[in-house]
């Protein structure tokens, strides 16, 4: 029996994709009503899955109030939206507390997930 071409690629794409999916994410804890997540909605949210930022660590949203929060191991309870959390297998590893506007984001983002191991100086 022979296998054919597509599905040999198939096989082959399916056994590498585990190294090709992020090993972490980013959870935004946000509320309704909270103008500093809306303000980071407005200037971030459009470009975040474009950056080099947002293909190592991929935005996932939650509420303040979903109890899917409780399933993280954090560091210490969520207190402030919104807050950025470094998850890595449910676990946080780092975070941003707050919305210090676009320019300190950026920064204070890449510190981190060059700390990590995320993101290298040099990643466009």
């Amino acid at each position: 029996m022979t296998t054919s071409i597509p599905v040999l690629m198939l096989s082959g794409f399916l056994w590498a994709l585990p190294t090709l999916l992020p090993a972490a994410d980013l959870v935004m804890v946000e509320e309704p009503g909270c103008p500093w997540c809306a303000r980071w909605t407005a200037e971030i949210g459009p470009i975040y899955p474009k950056t080099a930022e947002g293909r190592a660590v991929p935005l996932v949203r939650m509420d303040i109030s979903e109890p899917a929060l409780d399933g993280f191991a954090l560091a210490r309870r969520v207190n402030f939206t919104p807050t950025f959390l470094l998850v890595d297998d449910g676990r946080e590893i780092d975070r941003i507390e707050g919305y210090p506007g676009e320019e300190l984001f950026w920064w204070r983002l890449s510190a981190i997930l060059n700390t990590h191991g995320f993101l290298e100086e040099d990643d466009p």
